[in-house]
């Protein structure tokens, strides 16, 4: 059973920055390809970041230059360092992981960017 628990959203004005955390259960972690996610109202669900047990890193072109995955195995946490936020950044975010072919989520938190 794997746990993921998100943190860091929040209100923010356009320009602005914030930084998301995916902090993960067990010992797999650092095992794993972690993802980020968000979903707009209405919108389909989109990949945002991507980050391999390696460390290499892949972006939607929507969020390239701005924004910035990262991960610490020590602490079993994923960051998203999110920069000159816009306000079709306005999504619930999920980290999502994918063991032994199960898909496991967060379970969101709200970031929201006024204009």
């Amino acid at each position: 059973q794997v746990q993921l628990v998100e943190s860091g959203g929040g209100l923010v004005q356009a320009g602005g920055s914030l930084r998301l955390s995916c902090a993960a259960s067990g010992s797999i972690f650092s095992s794993y390809t972690m993802n980020w996610y968000r979903q707009a109202p209405g919108k389909q669900r989109e990949l945002v970041a991507t980050i391999t047990r390696g460390e290499g890193t892949d972006y939607a072109d929507s969020v390239k230059g701005r924004f910035t995955i990262s991960r610490d195995n020590a602490k079993n946490t994923v960051y998203l360092q999110m920069n000159s936020l816009k306000p079709e950044d306005t999504a619930v975010y999920r980290c999502s992981v994918v063991v032994r072919g199960i898909s496991y989520w967060g379970q969101g938190t709200q970031v929201t960017v006024s204009s």
